[in-house]
């Protein structure tokens, strides 16, 4: 293994990252709020310890093999959370602690939403939309990003991408070329940002909510500017647009892709991941709904289907926003919603969780085994449409499902053992390890000690890298040649 490849890449990535300073220093100006010389520290240290990282290494010319690429992706992205925590830590907004700072930022790059701030109305208007700039920049993935810019990453990119991008197969490309397949989906990321941001702009949102929650929402994020959440603009416009950019965004982004190059949304149908996720929205709808009629929960149906729709299609996409307590809902349903979101979307889309295709996958393993003890000489094979799954890829998937699970219940036994009680535990965790953001009724994350926070944040961090890239770092056998 060569380390120093690894600090190259590292050193190129930090360089890219620096030059996002920009941005918040631009808002900083513009809204004179005090924090340009915070940023424009970041920007200095982040430039400069990337370019040491990278001067000495630049001629290196060894490509990144699988192994190296897992090792990049884990610790550029512990490097970049890191990094990003020094502007809370400069700012010192409300005394925020190191172990706070860490935790925000790790929150916004892994998407997670989860925050310790208070007061969001009154944080200079620079450190609200560095925080969901990160939140953006942790969607679709930096690296993907690094790869779609920097020419010469090369054949390296493929190793890279195949450790960042989410969903069970990794070597899916939508351009022959990995540089053109991560700057198409970075494309279709763009222009769904700003036309989500023109929508929100037009609903009613000043330009800066519309640009800052755009991040927010396509990144499938959850952070808001209000402490609220998006209850605060209390309009119905304004969350009609976030549900249906919610949903778009939990597709697969080379399907939105396919859609513009073919010009036909035939095929957002024909693809059976993204239809089953409609589906599952729609009976999750239907059925907290008809719950919530029958205890007359609100006192109209306009105002239950509202609420009902919202906060399903937020919490079962991961996204984590809110218009209402729905832990006060009643019977079963916010155990049921908790549930939807290790769920998720679909593969490559940037939503948390288990994803669709993964559960397809198990329910259909799980339907072929009990046909084969009625016929025990058949012979059946997984597949999604006309795509048959290899044995590899369903061991894959299993491997992937037995440890998330395995990972909830110690993460969660852990957290327990800090002085959190039990449903306090699991439902940090969900919130967590799917990327979900929400905080349960009785207890607050910045409630939370310094040793849960940091259970917490290694639990977004598994949760946004698909458990895999991070866990392998800890398996003596990857370190042997």
């Amino acid at each position: 293994m060569c380390f120093l490849n690894v600090v190259r890449i590292i050193g190129m990535f930090l360089i890219l990252f620096s030059f996002f300073m920009i941005f918040p220093l631009l808002i900083s100006l513009i809204y004179k709020d005090g924090m340009e010389k915070i940023f424009n520290k970041m920007f200095l240290i982040t430039l400069v310890i990337g370019l040491f990282l990278w001067i000495p290494n630049k001629n290196r010319k060894y490509n990144l093999n699988f192994k190296e690429g897992l090792l990049t992706v884990s610790l550029f992205w512990m490097i970049l959370g890191s990094f990003g925590s020094i502007p809370f830590i400069f700012s010192k907004i409300n005394n925020i602690s190191i172990t706070n700072a860490f935790f925000e930022s790790f929150s916004g790059l892994t998407t997670t939403g989860a925050t310790v701030l208070k007061g969001l109305s009154k944080i200079p208007r620079s450190v609200l939309f560095y925080r969901q700039m990160l939140q953006w920049l942790g969607g679709m993935g930096v690296i993907v990003l690094a790869i779609a810019i920097i020419p010469f990453i090369g054949t390296e990119g493929m190793q890279l991408y195949r450790a960042e991008i989410t969903g069970p197969i990794k070597n899916e490309k939508i351009q022959p070329r990995i540089s053109e397949t991560a700057k198409t989906l970075w494309l279709m990321y763009i222009l769904l940002t700003i036309t989500c941001s023109i929508f929100l702009w037009i609903s009613g949102m000043d330009i800066f909510d519309a640009i800052s929650h755009s991040f927010s929402i396509v990144s499938v994020g959850g952070f808001s500017n209000y402490d609220e959440n998006i209850k605060h603009f209390n309009s119905s416009v304004v969350e009609c647009i976030i549900i249906i950019f919610l949903i778009i965004s939990s597709c697969n982004f080379g399907l939105h892709f396919s859609v513009l190059s073919e010009k036909t949304l035939k095929i957002y149908w024909k693809n059976l991941e993204y239809k089953i996720f409609l589906i599952f929205q729609m009976v999750m709808i239907i059925l907290c709904t008809s719950v919530l009629i029958i205890y007359s929960s609100y006192d109209s149906l306009l105002k239950t289907l509202r609420m009902s729709v919202f906060q399903v299609i937020s919490t079962s996409t991961t996204a984590g926003f809110n218009t209402d307590n729905f832990f006060k809902w009643p019977t079963f349903l916010p155990i049921l919603l908790l549930i939807s979101s290790f769920v998720g979307g679909c593969s490559g889309s940037t939503t948390g969780g288990i994803k669709i295709i993964r559960i397809f996958i198990i329910f259909t393993k799980v339907i072929i085994e009990i046909k084969k003890l009625i016929h025990p000489n058949a012979v059946y094979s997984t597949k999604i449409g006309s795509k048959v799954f290899s044995e590899k890829i369903i061991e894959n998937i299993w491997g992937f499902f037995s440890v998330y699970i395995f990972l909830f219940i110690i993460n969660s036994l852990i957290l327990i053992s800090t002085g959190i009680d039990e449903s306090s535990a699991f439902y940090l965790i969900i919130s967590t390890l799917n990327n979900l953001g929400i905080e349960p009724e009785s207890i607050r994350f910045s409630e939370v000690g310094s040793v849960g926070k940091w259970i917490l944040i290694f639990s977004m961090l598994f949760g946004r890298l698909e458990i895999f890239t991070v866990l392998i770092l800890f398996v003596p056998m990857f370190w042997k040649e």
